[in-house]
């Protein structure tokens, strides 16, 4: 509960740190001081909070190789075989817990698509602007591939959480073993999926270098720890200056 949780609501704060960057024309340092602080501390509180309500009321149970707030099943006494109890946990817990996790994740999916179509708008609006006063050719080129960058980063960053907590809510709503499964199985995802977008321009950069690579080659060329720290020629210093400063997608 804490991570899931945790990634949810930093999903959230980064569409809210786009958001101030691009359409009310913040600075990152203006946003550390006044915004990263303060939502650092709200979540982190929020979500101890979440996830001790069901240490309070002893409702974590074992679950393939973690714990889970679904109530543990046994029999009622040694005498009845037919007749099952609940061992340890409370369905009414469970119920609510499920009923704030259902909600939360449906406001921070509804939050980032709002955020994702805001930000679109205003940086078309803007490339649309320059378009009309700016008669250079290339100017114009520019602003485009930076317009159509901003906002294929955005999306792909929405697309993530949509495909790791999308599952999960329907699981939540619907249930079922095969979603739950699935949906257990693909919402701790959210972090990796992040980590792809953010080192896709690096990735599409080294690709542009070295015509013929393939998008995982470039992945793990990108992410391979750099041994120039042991290494007395320092070859990998070159390498590993080619896939930084991407800005391009």
């Amino acid at each position: 509960l804490f991570g899931g949780f945790g990634e949810l609501l930093y999903q959230a704060a980064i569409s809210l740190n786009i958001l101030l960057l691009i359409v009310f024309g913040w600075k990152q340092e203006t946003f550390s001081k006044k915004v990263e602080k303060p939502m650092h501390f709200l979540i982190i509180a929020f979500v101890l909070v979440f996830a001790i309500i069901p240490l309070v009321y002893e409702t974590y149970n074992p679950w393939c190789g973690g714990c889970t707030i679904i109530p543990l099943w046994g029999k009622c006494s040694a005498k009845d075989e037919g007749e099952f109890c609940i061992v340890r946990g409370n369905q009414k817990v469970e119920l609510v817990l499920r009923l704030i996790a259902g909600a939360a994740i449906l406001i921070v999916l509804i939050f980032c698509t709002v955020v994702m179509v805001w930000v679109y708008l205003h940086v078309r609006r803007q490339e649309m602007r320059n378009r009309r006063y700016n008669f250079g050719i290339s100017n114009n080129a520019d602003n485009h591939r930076e317009s159509r960058r901003i906002r294929k980063i955005l999306f792909l960053y929405t697309l993530s959480l949509y495909v790791s907590y999308g599952p999960w809510l329907f699981a939540v709503f619907i249930g079922g073993p095969i979603s739950e499964s699935i949906s257990d199985t693909i919402f701790p995802l959210l972090g990796f999926w992040n980590m792809l977008v953010y080192f896709l321009p690096n990735c599409l950069k080294y690709q542009r270098d070295h015509p013929g690579t393939w998008l995982v080659t470039a992945y793990f060329q990108v992410l391979r720890p750099a041994p120039c720290a042991w290494s007395p020629s320092g070859r990998s210093a070159g390498q590993k200056q080619e896939v930084e400063d991407a800005p391009e997608m």
